[in-house]
Parts: structure tokens; C-alpha cells; sequence
């Protein structure tokens, strides 16, 4: 509510319609003066901002010490306390993200896309140079291995421990063959040999990005794999988002014979779980960039106690939210979580490869 006064017209301004109070009843918009200071605008202004700190702060409490209470309110009706469950998604998804790849750019071995790629030193590839050596009479034929010999002993170019376990050349996840060096000359190798005998359509379309990536990174795995990295985990939101419907509907399908709770029900719950996740995994974040940094096993025993308490706070919230025994509720919330690890599995499977087709 506005600190305007209120307008002794009754007229409202937006829609014409006859106001009885102070707010039309047909548009909802406050019968309030038009002209304010601009002392007036800015204390409007912070009052706006302190109002929805106040509500994120008051629902913030209770998703933190009240499992599945703010969700059972809400479906209920009683809403006016509380920040609506998707501002408070967008909200902390944000802060989530943002913290994400923040400590990730601090390189603390958290997301840390260059772990994998630095260039090994003299010592290192001396040993390991000697370690493939000593492979090589039981593995004589392996063309990897040999490859990775040859490119140790090149001392012109750089070597990561990537490096030594790909194949210089070859496509994308070891499909196709090392001689197709373009796109074209897989197609006319296709077209060469019998219908029956031809790649099928899904191999087809794998093998061809394989060897347009590798002319794109120049057949450097590192550089291939730290920019699918990072096109990966810029894009994790989405997943998480489209995992949002999914958990729900199994949600629906586990109290399909509680008629009283509908989709949205679920989905509502959902919503608070997710922002309940995301404030969690921030700290376990902070902690394993705490512990990177100073190096103090204290910080592993705060990770495991806050991913045990990541379970036991989702099988108290479907206790209050759905209210069933403890056996009933300990049931589902086991298939809750077998089920929705099998929907992940599919879903990551499929942005896999969405992710790798955008490369």
C-alpha cells in the first residue's frame, strides 16, 4: 500500500469503474494522488524493497527450520505472509548461478574447467613416459598408447593429461574412422558402400558433428572438452528447470490417491524444494571452496552433515506437506528418490547430447 492520499474523487483513473475503498475492486489499481515528491517516489521506493525483504526473509526462516510448512500454507490459502514461491525461485536460482560460477572462476578446484588441461611438466612426462614404455611389450598393436608416446617425446609441444588418453585425429567418442577428415568424405565413404551396410541415422549424425568438432578445435581434446564444459554447466539451469515438471509429476503419481492435492499442489511443493536445494548447495559450495582454499578437513564433515540433511529435510517436508504416517511417507520418499534419479539419468543423457550438438 502506497502513503499517497487518497483522492477524494471516486473515479478510478485506470478503468473508469466507481471506487468504494481504496482500491477499485474492478482493476485493483489505489485511488491515490497522481503528483508526489520526489522524496515521496524514493521513500516509495524503499519501502517497496524493504516490504519484499521482509517477506523473503519471514518465508526464508520457515523453509529453513520448518519443512514443507511454507508449501502446506500456501496451498491452503494462506499467502499474504509469504514471497510467491516463483519470485523466490527466480531469486535464489539466481544467486545460486551466480555463486556457481563465481567460485568456479576462482579456480578452487570447484568447476575449475582448466583442471584437467594443465600442461604437464619435464618430471611428469619423463614418468610417464617410462610407465608406457613399460606398457608397450604387453600392448604392442595399441595405436593409442603409441600415440601418446609419440606426443610425450615431442618436446616442441605441450602435454596435458588429456592429451594422453585420446586419440590424435580420431572423431568424437571414438566413433568413425581417423581417415575421415572432413564431413564430406564420410558422406561419399557412405554412399560408396551398400544401403545395408550404412551407418544408421542417429550414428550418422554423431559421427558427423564428431568430425566437425574436431576440425573446428583442431583435434585438441582439451580445448574440445573445456568448451563443452562450459557450454555444459552455463546451460545447467535449464536442466534443473525442465527437472522441475518431472519431480512433480512423480510427486502427483506417489499421492495419486490423495484427491484432494492437485498437480499445482505438487508443483508448489516442488517450487520450495528447489529453493530450499539451492540455499543448501550454496553452502556446501562455499565449504568445498573453504576447504580448497585453507586446506582443513572440518569443512569435509559441514559437506557430509549438509547432504545428510539435504534427505532427512525432503522426507520431513513430505511428511508435514502430505501428512501420512511415518512408514507410508519413508516409502515414497524412497521411490521419490529412485524414480527421480532414473528421470535425471534421462534427462542429463538427452542434454548431453543437446549440449555436444551446439558445440
Amino acid at each position: 500500500m502506497s502513503h499517497q492520499p487518497e483522492r477524494k474523487e471516486k473515479n478510478c483513473l485506470n478503468c473508469g469503474t466507481t471506487v468504494l475503498g481504496r482500491y477499485c475492486h474492478e482493476c485493483g489499481q489505489e485511488n491515490i494522488e497522481t503528483k508526489e515528491s520526489f522524496f515521496s517516489l524514493l521513500k516509495h521506493f524503499v519501502y517497496d524493497i524493504l516490504h519484499f525483504d521482509n517477506k523473503f526473509f519471514d518465508t526464508l526462516k520457515y523453509i529453513l527450520f520448518r519443512p514443507g510448512f511454507v508449501a502446506k500454507e500456501y496451498v491452503e490459502g494462506k499467502r499474504a505472509r509469504y514471497l510467491h514461491p516463483i519470485r523466490m525461485y527466480l531469486f535464489t536460482s539466481a544467486i545460486f548461478f551466480v555463486v556457481f560460477f563465481s567460485l568456479g572462476n576462482l579456480k578452487t578446484g570447484f568447476l575449475d574447467l582448466n583442471a584437467t588441461t594443465d600442461t604437464l611438466s619435464r618430471k611428469d612426462r619423463v614418468e610417464i613416459l617410462e610407465d608406457l614404455k613399460k606398457e608397450l611389450p604387453r600392448k604392442p598393436g595399441d595405436s593409442e598408447l603409441l600415440r601418446s608416446i609419440r606426443r610425450l617425446q615431442d618436446t616442441t609441444r605441450p602435454v596435458t593429461p588429456v592429451d594422453i588418453n585420446t586419440v590424435e585425429g580420431k572423431p568424437l567418442f571414438g566413433f568413425g574412422d581417423s581417415t575421415y577428415i572432413s564431413v564430406a568424405k564420410y558422406d561419399s565413404a557412405q554412399r560408396k558402400i551398400p544401403a545395408t551396410s550404412r551407418d544408421g541415422w542417429i550414428k550418422q549424425k554423431i559421427i558427423r558433428k564428431s568430425i566437425e568438432i574436431n576440425i573446428r578445435y583442431h583435434g585438441d581434446a582439451s580445448e574440445t572438452l573445456k568448451a563443452f564444459a562450459e557450454l555444459f554447466f552455463h546451460k545447467l539451469s535449464y536442466l534443473l528447470f525442465i527437472l522441475l515438471p518431472f519431480f512433480a509429476l512423480i510427486l502427483r503419481l506417489l499421492y495419486i490417491r490423495r484427491r484432494n492435492f492437485y498437480y499445482s499442489d505438487h508443483a508448489v511443493f516442488t517450487l520450495y524444494h528447489y529453493i530450499f536445494s539451492f540455499i543448501l548447495l550454496l553452502f556446501i559450495f562455499v565449504f568445498v571452496a573453504l576447504q580448497n582454499w585453507w586446506h582443513l578437513t572440518v569443512f569435509s564433515y559441514f559437506i557430509r552433515g549438509l547432504l545428510i540433511a539435504w534427505f532427512l529435510y525432503l522426507f520431513l517436508a513430505l511428511r508435514q506437506f502430505y501428512r501420512q504416517g511415518w512408514g507410508k511417507t519413508f516409502s515414497k520418499f524412497l521411490l521419490l528418490n529412485l524414480l527421480g534419479i532414473i528421470v535425471l539419468l534421462l534427462l542429463f543423457i538427452v542434454y548431453f547430447f543437446f549440449t555436444l550438438f551446439q558445440l
